[in-house]
């Protein structure tokens, strides 16, 4: 009897401790879900819809376009990365590396799970800086900007220019040498050839806001011609060319470490009115993604590098079929560009994303 009394107390001591297991499991689901599920921040980046948990990070990646797969503004993609110490620097991910997410504070979150399908451990891990995964794409930035810039209208004329070529020749190419006259920065090795281009006018007040500088090519200085005078004429040989250098073509530095590591986009801190996309690079007539443009503001009216601009068109005019008039639109949202170089009165931006055809003379305006 008193056998049957203790076994059936063990059953009951089993089935509580059972029926406590489950409710803390259950607890700790509800905790897990909890935290995960919690309301967004007021300022938070707004998620799309069925965004992935968890994401493998491929070979050609951007963080700008990961972000894309879970922000609707992929712009704000630094807030994703913010106060993760794995991954505030893109030196630091690595195709095959997994990115999870998560919930900090009420605001979305992307930390490193692991390492190409290897747990984290407190090591140190080397690949070369080429396989990094860098915030926007550069290989369409870095040579326009070397090779391209605004210059000030009232400077063309103090820079030094080609006088002569080599036995007389009017125009020049790779290999040949040219002579320069005009004063030339002692230290200066490397230089850009340059020709004077179209001046970039405001499309409101016909402000000449610059002149468009087009990259002809590169010369070295010749050992020769660094000993002369600074404002001497000196010898030069042509080592790169767009177009056969002519006599007139003016030098200027080749700009070196121009842009940063890698860029923060962000809102402008000041309100941009009146921009408008004024000029593109290339000669395409319709601008997509990836296209480098010209923007008639600058550094006066506070615009940063890093600085993301919303790309609008200007709404179409319809008739009212009851009032029968003529009325205009909202303007259509159709893209974003990020600015990456900042001059006086104008800068240059990429597009990064398009919802249509963009052309020259479409507004650009806070996000």
């Amino acid at each position: 009897m008193a056998d049957r009394s203790e076994r059936n107390g063990d059953k009951r001591f089993l089935s509580k401790f059972a029926h406590l297991r489950f409710y803390w499991a259950l607890s700790m689901a509800l905790v897990s879900a909890l935290s995960f599920a919690q309301p967004p921040a007021s300022n938070a980046p707004t998620l799309k819809n069925d965004v992935p948990l968890n994401y493998v990070v491929q070979q050609g990646d951007t963080l700008w376009g990961i972000s894309g797969v879970y922000l609707q503004e992929a712009w704000r993609w630094p807030e994703l990365w913010e106060t993760n110490p794995q991954v505030d620097n893109p030196h630091r991910i690595y195709p095959g590396d997994v990115l999870s997410l998560r919930w900090e504070g009420g605001r979305p979150r992307l930390a490193l799970a692991s390492r190409g399908g290897v747990k984290l451990s407190p090591s140190v891990r080397s690949q070369p800086l080429d396989t990094a995964i860098p915030p926007v794409p550069r290989d369409q930035i870095d040579p326009f900007l070397r090779n391209n810039r605004i210059l000030e209208s009232g400077v063309f004329p103090d820079l030094p220019y080609v006088i002569a070529g080599d036995a007389q020749r009017i125009i020049s190419g790779l290999g040949d040498r040219i002579y320069v006259r005009g004063l030339v920065a002692t230290g200066d090795q490397v230089f850009g050839i340059i020709r004077q281009g179209n001046p970039i006018l405001d499309p409101l007040t016909q402000e000449v806001l610059g002149i468009s500088a087009l990259d002809i090519g590169s010369a070295s200085l010749s050992s020769a011609g660094a000993e002369a005078a600074s404002d001497a004429v000196k010898e030069f040989e042509i080592t790169r060319m767009t177009e056969e250098i002519r006599i007139g073509d003016r030098l200027i530095p080749l700009s070196e470490g121009v842009l940063d590591s890698f860029f923060q986009p962000k809102s402008p801190d000041t309100e941009i009115e009146n921009g408008f996309m004024v000029a593109v690079s290339s000669g395409v007539t319709q601008i997509g993604p990836m296209n480098i443009v010209t923007i008639n503001r600058g550094d006066r009216e506070g615009l940063m590098v890093g600085d993301v601009l919303a790309i609008y068109q200007t709404g179409e005019v319809v008739q009212d079929p009851l009032q029968q008039e003529m009325v205009a639109l909202p303007d259509v949202r159709a893209g974003v560009l990020m600015v990456f170089a900042v001059y006086e009165k104008a800068s240059f931006g990429l597009v990064l994303t398009a919802s249509r055809p963009l052309a020259v003379g479409d507004k650009v305006k806070n996000p």
